[in-house]
């Protein structure tokens, strides 16, 4: 076990490095890494960007998974974010679920140890790539780490039997989910969208399940959140493009909250985008399409 964490981490350094020899030639030569773009289609730079960010109450970084720029920019927007000393920082993750935050607190406060930090908390298989750098600076810098997400086996179940399924679960139970009932409103296009992927598989269920994993993670951001406390949250794109998913949420929940979202795609031609690829969110990441995935 040791020997994979060792050569775990020895691949999240070589990773890391070559992210940042390919960003680092953005700045010296004629084929740059990415591109940010605000929705009128207006190239943007980092520094503006983290100004942005720095104004918002909420700022939702869209990710595709597997995207290695994409996951460099949340550890370097986090630690420009942290430094802003003006109010506190808080992280919440999609990739941890609400039932794991005893053992990110119990990391964080030095109780257990890295390894079983690790061997518990089921982490995603591109974790020490992708994440580890963020949860670790987290750690280091004594930031506020949420597990924002719902238990998967919660969603499974509502996938198999419907939002019913969750009156039957018991109150410590209940405690890891958003309040019930669950609003879900299966109108919207990004539920749509994921059911003709599936090409109706699951029927509503389908979407039940995803909305119910929206709604936990927007229940977990509002009582984390307030005047003085903001909130960087990482996520698949598809939780927070178009102001639906989690943004839906909080936007029901939490009114005169000020968000801002990231959305990050791929493309071969990073400077000649279509506008109508920037319209899914405030700012789009846009990643050239022969970038080196995680996994």
């Amino acid at each position: 076990m040791t020997q994979l964490l060792i050569n775990g981490r020895i691949r999240a350094v070589l990773l890391l490095l070559m992210v940042l020899v390919f960003a680092g030639a953005a700045m010296t030569s004629e084929k740059p890494a990415y591109q940010l773009y605000d929705r009128n289609g207006e190239k943007i730079t980092y520094d503006h960007l983290v100004n942005l960010a720095q104004n918002k109450d909420l700022v939702f970084f869209g990710e595709l998974h597997d995207n290695a720029i994409a996951h460099w920019l949340q550890l370097e927007l986090l630690k420009d974010l942290h430094a802003d000393t003006t109010r506190s920082l808080a992280i919440g993750m999609e990739m941890f679920e609400r039932d794991q935050q005893i053992l990110i607190d119990e990391y964080f406060a030095g109780h257990i140890s890295n390894r079983s930090f690790e061997s518990e908390a089921r982490l995603w298989q591109n974790y020490e790539t992708d994440y580890a750098p963020v949860v670790e600076f987290a750690r280091e810098n004594d930031l506020r780490l949420l597990a924002t997400n719902i238990p998967r086996r919660y969603a499974s179940a509502v996938y198999s039997h419907g939002l019913a399924v969750l009156d039957s679960l018991n109150a410590e139970a209940k405690d890891w989910i958003a309040p019930l009932p669950v609003e879900v409103d299966t109108t919207l296009p990004g539920y749509r969208d994921i059911l003709e992927a599936a090409q109706g598989h699951g029927g509503e269920n389908l979407i039940y399940s995803q909305a119910v994993k929206d709604a936990t993670m927007a229940h977990s951001i509002i009582s984390a959140i307030n005047d003085s406390t903001g909130m960087l949250h990482l996520n698949g794109s598809y939780h927070s493009n178009n102001y639906e998913g989690i943004v839906w949420y909080v936007n029901r929940k939490a009114e005169g909250v000020t968000i801002l979202t990231i959305n990050t795609i791929s493309a071969d031609e990073i400077n000649n985008v279509d506008a109508g690829l920037l319209q899914a969110a405030d700012i789009t990441l846009v990643v050239d399409s022969d970038m080196t995935r995680t996994y």
